[in-house]
């Protein structure tokens, strides 16, 4: 085909290789230099071509005596070639034929071109044109003589223009190429506003093509929307400032991207603005992993303060609650009681469910994972919430297939799904669709990341409404503690973050959309469950009693608060124990090692000192193997692995007395004589 179209040329054609073979010739070529069959071949060398018209005498016209030294013609011919210059010369034939020899080396000197042209003719009339000049010049030879160095100085400029027009294309060629190459968008725009070169990155930026967007002004490019971020930076710019700025770009798909500009006037040698370069930088995942760590980093500042303060406001509400409980046991029948001490107390409760909501957001709450059946776990809040919601709210679930196992605490997935129905039913006041969905999703690449967790399969359960959605500005608050689009006694913004704090913790992520009018989508992604994954921390009821066990034993009571210890060793007097008081882990370590008759532990697990609960319980452990210890806690992110390690029971501040017997009482008929002593 390459030779078929060679042959359309009216001018010979010949291509060599780098190695200066042949690679390609015409018809033409033939006709001209009447070279044999055996020579016209791929791949034949161009030094054969100049051995036989050495021979047969083709260069005598040039000044080249071949006959005595055809070796030394050859290799300078060679040495000629092999320095792939661009050449344009002249060769008279044996025959009288002229023709004009153009050579074109090929970038990078990947080989070489050149093309033959008999100008025989034009030649013949050169001649005539030579004789008549002369015959002329005999009468204005002043004026001949002007005319000819003016031709000349022309022929020279034509072809300076030539090689200069070939190397500029080239030039330009690579500079496109280099342009499209680097990872930033490059164009160039006049002072009439309208592009003049673009490189591919930003032509595809705004939907265009390197070659369409050329000629278009700058509104018809980027939109009027944009148009109108960026029309001052650019007045600016044609005004001769540099001119840096951000701007934000709603793409076709809807997602927003974000890019760095930066404005460079374009100056003409007196000073004029002739135009401006643009040079811009995609910053949208720079800006993502901005946000995602402010974000971050926000959250663990709240979640460190939550913490801290869960502890102290724990400590006194055991305080509170106990004493209360302690006044209305032994005023039993006053009307004072009811009045004053039970609204007191259900306050007090109330407060420990908020600390228990901030603690699930701070992501320090107990928790026991086990493999829940995620599909029994929906059905069942679905009946619940069939008897909960408004009529004018219709229920619909789609379970997966196989059935989704997520290791998760199932009392907390509980109460997640069922802060998400209710937000959800807050959202639609006019009825509405509730729609709950259970199955495997699976993470890879960008959303994984997105969502800070490894890739993998999750167990995704989503809750979706039909409601009255939520704007952009309420959708980035939403999981932020405290935030909330409800009247003043409508709730306390700790719902959503409550949520989000418990998936985390569990391992797990969330993501959630939303739009005005259309409804949100609120999906939780959980861990899957592995075989052999068991409850964290779980125990079962047992019936022992504790009074009968405790009766006459010895207690170690071990917390650094003292209100706190007064209020616990009531609790503990009341099963008719003998409690000994410690204020500090070493203070009870030297109790253990000195009373062999305690029988039992009571230890908060923050303390003051080197030894906290946690490490009161490993040496107690170690001590005495069977004594049993039970854990108090205001907040711990550690409390699952000391479970883990060893199967501690944990009570959380503030508990009830109620709920001090039921933690001896599963422990009561494993220890030694706790079924019988006192009997």
């Amino acid at each position: 085909m390459v030779g078929a179209a060679l042959d359309l040329f009216d001018q010979g054609v010949t291509v060599f290789d780098a190695g200066l073979r042949l690679v390609a010739w015409n018809r033409r070529f033939v006709e001209l230099l009447e070279f044999p069959a055996a020579l016209l071949q791929t791949g034949t060398p161009y030094e054969d071509f100049v051995r036989f018209n050495v021979a047969r005498g083709e260069y005598s016209h040039d000044g080249e005596c071949a006959g005595d030294r055809p070796e030394a013609v050859v290799a300078a011919r060679m040495a000629a070639a092999r320095r792939f210059e661009p050449h344009l010369t002249r060769w008279v034939r044996p025959n009288g034929r002229v023709l004009e020899l153009r050579g074109q080396p090929m970038p990078d000197n990947a080989g070489f071109v050149t093309f033959y042209a008999d100008i025989t003719a034009q030649q013949h009339r050169q001649d005539e044109i030579a004789r008549d000049k002369a015959t002329l010049e005999a009468h204005i030879q002043r004026r001949t003589a002007q005319l000819t160095a003016a031709n000349a100085e022309l022929t020279a400029a034509i072809e300076k223009n030539r090689e200069i027009t070939v190397a500029l294309r080239y030039s330009e060629g690579r500079l496109r190429q280099i342009t499209d190459t680097i990872p930033a968008h490059i164009a160039y725009f006049d002072k009439a506003w309208a592009y003049r070169y673009a490189n591919r990155r930003y032509a595809q930026w705004f939907g265009w093509t390197p070659e369409s967007i050329v000629d278009q002004s700058i509104p018809t490019v980027i939109g009027a929307r944009l148009f109108d971020q960026v029309a001052e930076p650019v007045r600016r710019a044609l005004g001769g400032e540099e001119v840096s700025y951000e701007y934000t770009l709603t793409a076709a798909d809807g997602s927003e991207r974000h890019a760095r500009s930066t404005l460079v006037p374009d100056f003409s040698p007196a000073g004029q603005v002739l135009g401006c370069f643009v040079h811009a930088v995609d910053i949208t995942e720079q800006r993502r992993t901005q946000s995602a760590l402010a974000q971050a980093q926000k959250m663990e500042a709240i979640g460190q303060l939550t913490g801290g303060l869960a502890h102290d406001f724990n400590n006194m509400l055991t305080v509170v609650s106990g004493n209360l409980t302690e006044l209305r046991e032994s005023r039993r029948g006053d009307p004072i009681i009811a009045e004053y001490v039970e609204p007191a107390l259900q306050a007090a409760s109330r407060g420990a469910a908020l600390i228990r909501r901030l603690l699930a957001f701070a992501r320090q709450q107990p928790l026991s994972p086990r493999p829940v059946e995620v599909n029994e776990l929906v059905l069942g809040l679905t009946s619940l919430l069939r008897r909960s919601l408004p009529e004018n709210i219709t229920i619909h679930t789609c379970h997966g297939e196989p059935a989704p196992l997520a290791l998760v605490d199932p009392h907390q997935l509980e109460s997640a799904l069922l802060n998400l129905a209710l937000n959800a039913r807050d959202a639609m006041p006019n009825g509405g669709e509730l729609r709950i969905d259970a199955g495997i999703e699976a993470l890879t690449g960008t959303a994984a990341g997105d969502l800070e967790l490894p890739p993998g399969d999750y167990v995704q359960i989503s809750v979706s409404d039909n409601g009255e959605g939520m704007d952009g500005s309420t959708l980035a608050r939403v999981f932020e503690p405290f935030f909330t689009t409800k009247k003043a006694s409508g709730g306390t913004g700790l719902g959503m973050a409550m949520v989000y704090g418990f998936v985390k913790q569990s391992g797990g992520g969330v993501r959630i959309r939303s739009r005005q009018a259309v409804g949100t989508t609120v999906a939780l992604l959980l861990p899957c469950a592995e075989p052999g994954d068991g409850a964290a921390g779980e125990y079962c009821p047992a019936a022992g009693d504790p009074a009968g066990w405790l009766r006459g034993r010895v207690v170690l009571l071990v917390e650094d608060d003292p209100d706190v210890r007064r209020v616990v060793r009531k609790q503990l007097a009341g099963l008719d124990c003998a409690v000994l008081e410690a204020e500090s882990g070493e203070e009870a370590a030297d109790l253990l090692e000195s009373v062999p008759a305690i029988s039992l532990v009571v230890s908060d697990v923050v303390m003051h000192g080197s030894m906290d609960g946690h490490a009161l319980a490993r040496f107690a452990r170690g001590y005495r193997p069977e004594l049993p210890v039970i854990l108090m806690s205001g907040y711990t992110d550690a409390a699952g692995s000391i479970n883990d390690d060893l199967a501690l029971p944990i009570l959380a501040k503030p508990f009830t007395r109620e709920a001090l017997y039921a933690a001896v009482s599963r422990i009561a008929p494993f220890m030694p004589g706790g079924r019988d002593h006192g009997d």
